[in-house]
């Protein structure tokens, strides 16, 4: 799970290398997020100073003075003002952590998120941010950062790759591309680890900044989507887009006992899967009680395998089972699906074997395997996550809390 930062971890990386920072004054939350923002570029004006936004398939159709579902994106005076200038939570990941089987294998994904989310899914893991103006209890400290400090921070650290996460990066699109257009001038691979809730609008103005994709595809049910504070439409469109863009794409499916476990509903959603292309990998993940979510059991080894024998089954040729390291047998591995040779090993987040060409082919058949791959398999820096301290008053500003 993400390290979120809340405003006790802030002060004390701060008081750790003597930066404590004067308190001009004391602000709420929410007027911090309504002062750190900028006039976006998602939204059309309409009638009577209202708006519409387009950052996500909700299409808020925003009165003066409202915010949109995600509550971070709001009308002042006829314009869509957005999240700009800050962070919630930053991360260092092993790229298989996002997870990308199939970009960089054992990369550094330096991580960030705003705050906020278009959906309300009882079981997140990273509510702290998501759920942020929505539930009282998420009360983290952001963090005032420029795009050119978050890119230094990750060079610093050892970065292949920039990742927007922990929040929907959708809603904030805006300071993503910002972040990312550093991020491709110092030659980093750029991600969105998304929900996928979005439109043709959004998904146009992030496709030259993006390289990476990955979509949660929670359920194949609209109506357990409506429970989750969506629809299921505009995830299937825009996977369908994605694809056709050229997103290197990846899905995830956590799969919780009870709500989304059924046979039916996995063929049915590995098969549309498969429809839009047979090469998509797709990962079966484990659900554990978390937030809202305490009723279902802990997803076992055997649904992670059933589920991924659906995949299989569906003519998905990169099926995964995955953060239950050891527990999966072969489904943590990549297989060449013409000759069934080894090509990376995993357990876990650690890559343990790459026997790939660096062409990206199978060095048994030649068979190319499509991803993001480089032509050497270099040095892993980490197989777990790590919060980067901070250093010094250049890296990040403490928001006053």
């Amino acid at each position: 799970m993400a390290v979120n930062f809340s405003p006790t971890s802030i002060k004390k990386q701060v008081a750790d290398v003597s930066l404590a920072l004067p308190l001009a004054h004391m602000s709420t939350l929410r007027e911090i997020i309504h002062e750190n923002v900028r006039e976006g570029e998602l939204f059309e004006k309409l009638d009577h100073n209202w708006v519409r936004c387009f950052a996500c398939g909700h299409c808020c159709k925003i009165p003066e003075g409202q915010p949109g579902v995600c509550k971070v994106r709001y009308n002042r005076g006829g314009s869509l003002f957005v999240p700009w200038g800050y962070v919630g939570s930053i991360q260092c990941d092993p790229i298989e952590k996002k997870p990308f089987f199939h970009a960089h294998p054992g990369a550094l994904a330096y991580s960030f998120g705003m705050l906020g989310c278009d959906l309300h899914c009882g079981y997140c893991q990273n509510w702290v941010t998501s759920q942020a103006l929505r539930d009282p209890a998420a009360v983290v400290g952001p963090m005032r950062v420029t795009p050119a400090e978050l890119v230094h921070d990750a060079s610093r650290h050892g970065g292949r790759v920039i990742v927007s996460t922990y929040n929907e990066p959708l809603i904030t699109s805006e300071w993503a591309i910002a972040v990312f257009k550093e991020a491709r001038a110092a030659g980093l691979v750029t991600g969105f680890v998304s929900n996928g809730n979005g439109t043709p609008q959004v998904l146009k103005y992030v496709r030259p900044w993006v390289d990476l994709y990955k979509v949660d595809l929670k359920s194949f049910d609209d109506h357990h989507y409506r429970q989750l504070g969506g629809r299921l439409q505009p995830i299937l469109d825009s996977i369908g887009r994605l694809h056709e863009m050229g997103f290197w794409l990846e899905i995830v499916t956590l799969v919780i006992p009870g709500f989304n476990d059924s046979n039916d509903e996995l063929t049915r959603l590995a098969e549309f899967l498969a429809s839009v292309s047979p090469d998509i990998p797709w990962h079966v993940t484990a659900f554990h009680k978390d937030y809202k979510m305490t009723d279902p059991e802990n997803t076992t080894a055997e649904t992670l395998m059933r589920a991924a024998q659906i995949g299989k089954k569906a003519g998905l040729r990169y099926v995964y089972a995955g953060n239950l390291p050891g527990m999966v047998g072969d489904w943590e591995n990549t297989r060449c699906p013409n000759c069934q040779s080894l090509l990376i090993e995993r357990c876990g987040y650690l890559i343990k074997g790459y026997f790939l060409t660096p062409q990206g082919c199978c060095p048994s058949c030649a068979a190319s395997i499509p991803g993001r791959w480089d032509p050497t398999f270099p040095r892993q820096i980490t197989d777990r996550p790590f919060v980067p301290l901070v250093r010094s008053q250049s890296d990040f500003l403490v928001l006053d809390f």
